[in-house]
């Protein structure tokens, strides 16, 4: 298996595309540290993932990304569960719904230490701890190309993450660390059905271009393996062509 003997932790690993990506590290060898903000919602994912892999392999840590001591902390646990750490899946993200002028600084903060911070402090740590052929995905989205009313916070914070994964890349490689990024579109997951904007009808959704978690797991689990191994600082879009047409 590719993974055999690394060791990741996702983050945001109790939602859609969190959850099918430790899935998918799973099958293809690797130990997952499940990372969430909420411990409720991880044991259900760890049950249901002890169901199909090694219960050796797969462990939970409660974590707020917006803190980074909660980040060394979680980083900590995995070091001591597993062993080492080798795999960073910068999943978790939050996004919220105002038009700007009903915005406050809170509002946007709360957005960027999530979406933003967090990726931040899990990279700090893997440039201080990752041995050589480590490996970092943040998981930015498409509204970092293009977005929407009412979302300004959250594709600020996408947009920067892509800024973020460059930097990552440049001073990563003489520490043998990758980071790269990849830019979902429509994935089938609460966060697009809950969309206030879909659900008025304001964002039109053709099924043809929903993708499922699952596609951006297999982009995350290439990405990580050594058969990416001189891909580095690419923003990899996972979103059926839809932001190509015209």
């Amino acid at each position: 298996m590719k993974l055999n003997q690394r060791i990741a932790i996702v983050t945001g690993a109790s939602g859609g595309i969190g959850k099918a990506t430790a899935r998918r590290l799973l099958q293809d060898g690797a130990s997952v540290m499940l990372a969430g903000h909420h411990q409720d919602k991880l044991d259900a994912v760890s049950a249901e993932l002890v169901k199909e892999f090694d219960a050796q392999r797969i462990a939970t840590v409660e974590c707020d990304v917006s803190k980074e001591d909660q980040v060394i902390a979680a980083v900590q646990a995995t070091q001591k569960r597993f062993d080492g750490w080798d795999i960073m899946v910068n999943n978790a993200g939050l996004m919220d719904f105002k038009p700007l002028e009903q915005q406050s600084g809170d509002d946007w903060l709360s957005v960027l230490n999530v979406d933003l911070m967090g990726a931040f402090y899990f990279i700090k740590q893997a440039f201080l701890q990752m041995k050589p052929g480590g490996a970092v995905v943040n998981i930015s989205s498409v509204h970092a190309v293009e977005t929407e009313p009412l979302v300004a916070p959250y594709a600020a914070a996408k947009t920067a993450l892509l800024s973020l994964t460059r930097s990552s890349a440049i001073e990563g490689r003489p520490k043998g660390i990758r980071t790269n990024v990849i830019l979902p579109g429509a994935i089938d997951t609460p966060m697009l059905w809950d969309n206030p904007n879909v659900k008025s009808g304001a964002e039109k959704i053709d099924k043809a271009d929903v993708g499922k978690p699952e596609d951006v797991a297999a982009a995350v689990a290439f990405l990580v393996s050594d058969d990416a191994r001189f891909v580095c600082g690419a923003e990899l879009r996972v979103d059926g062509g839809r932001l190509a047409r015209l």
